[in-house]
């Protein structure tokens, strides 16, 4: 693994645990609560911007990100 991708991977282990701690979850449930709203993608892809920014910041970022998804989900419902 390149130096990068291992950045990257501490990275998105750092935003799993500060997102289970916050949420009060457990790893498997953060971690699929996350993968199942494509966050540990999101968090990978954005990494050059995300990764300066503080841990409050960053929780409120993905609960923002989820709650588009959840709303972008809706939106594609058939009604």
């Amino acid at each position: 693994m390149g130096n990068r991708q291992s950045d990257i991977s501490y990275f998105v282990s750092f935003c799993v645990e500060q997102y289970k701690n916050a949420k009060h979850l457990s790893g498997v449930e953060a971690m699929s609560q996350l993968d199942s709203y494509g966050v540990l993608d999101y968090l990978a892809d954005n990494y050059d911007v995300l990764h300066t920014q503080g841990h409050r910041w960053l929780l409120d970022d993905i609960d923002e990100f989820i709650e588009s998804q959840k709303r972008e989900h809706h939106d594609t419902l058939p009604r």
